[in-house]
């Protein structure tokens, strides 16, 4: 009986193992493990978080659209850059004209190296400068005391549009072109003393100050009519220059007239006020200086009935 159960049973499993299914088996061996995944006798089934990763990973890893039409048979067309925008300097102008730091000078330095510029305001003062330096476009204020300047060009101020100020005090400024500056349309301080001038060159109707005291103006040096159509004029300084006439006429907005230490020696009664008006006033006139002249201020009382206050000057 126990044979017969033996016989039964193993004919049983013999039947269900002939009915399952044939498979290849993957032995893992030391044989297998040099061999690339790609070929390997089957491939691996991983599970859907492997399948799920593997997908994140070729989505992460691919190469950017751009990278690969330039793989393609159509070459790419490169788009021109933007230029960079020129910087604008200090005279507006570009680096390839004159530089960052305005223009070149004769000494090749550039003058805002060479000098202060500080705004619109051009600073060359005590540096031994020989001549005026080339001035950015855009300068207002310019000042150059205490140099070694003897002449003024005719276009040391050229195409200064904006110039308000110019100041050339303690040089050795022997002459200046006529028409250096006649073309400056704002200036309206212009100081020349201290140096060496012997003759005023033609002045714009915008100035509003001049001080030319301390120069060799004498006798000629200041034309006829020569302040007639500044009627701007406030400040006139024309101290220590060896005149011996009060330049007339003098423009009816001038505030403050200073003529000390000449040698002028006689005044007219018209000089200031208008002889046969008695009721005109000069209002505007109260500061006139005529002391260290060999004038007597008391030989012409009417020449100054129509000012606010008399003249500063000798009365004996």
């Amino acid at each position: 009986m126990q044979t017969f159960v033996n016989i039964f049973m193993g004919f049983f499993i013999f039947k269900s193992v002939g009915a399952a299914p044939i498979t290849d088996t993957v032995i893992y061996d030391s044989e297998f493990y040099d061999i690339p995944l790609g070929d390997l006798p089957h491939p691996f089934v991983y599970d859907e978080k492997e399948q799920s990763d593997q997908l994140e990973t070729e989505i992460g890893t691919a190469l950017p659209s751009i990278i690969q039409e330039s793989y393609s048979s159509t070459p790419l067309t490169e788009e021109p850059e933007e230029e960079a925008s020129t910087p604008k300097l200090i005279d507006g102008s570009s680096a390839q004209g004159s530089g960052v730091l305005g223009p070149q000078t004769q000494d090749g330095l550039p003058t805002c190296l060479l000098c202060a510029c500080l705004g619109t305001t051009v600073y060359c003062d005590d540096h031994e400068l020989e001549a005026v330096p080339p001035l950015p476009k855009e300068t207002t204020y310019f000042y150059s005391r205490y140099n070694r300047i003897r002449k003024i060009n005719r276009n040391d101020f050229a195409n200064l549009n904006n110039l308000k100020r110019i100041d050339l005090s303690a040089n050795f400024i022997s002459e200046i072109h006529e028409d250096a500056f006649r073309r400056l349309p704002q200036l309206e301080e212009l100081v020349l003393r201290d140096n060496r001038i012997r003759q005023l060159p033609e002045l714009p109707s915008t100035l509003t100050f001049i001080d030319v005291s301390k120069n060799s103006l004498g006798r000629k040096g200041i034309r006829n009519e020569a302040f007639k159509d500044l009627h701007e004029l406030q400040h006139l300084y024309i101290t220590d220059n060896n005149l011996d006439h009060i330049p007339l006429p003098l423009p009816e907005s001038l505030q403050a007239l200073h003529l000390q230490n000449n040698n002028i020696q006689e005044m007219h009664e018209d000089t200031f006020c208008k002889m046969k008006d008695f009721t005109y006033v000069r209002r505007a006139l109260e500061d006139i200086r005529l002391d260290g002249n060999p004038i007597n201020l008391s030989k012409t009382p009417y020449a100054y009935m129509c000012l606010p206050r008399l003249p500063v000057g000798n009365l004996i």
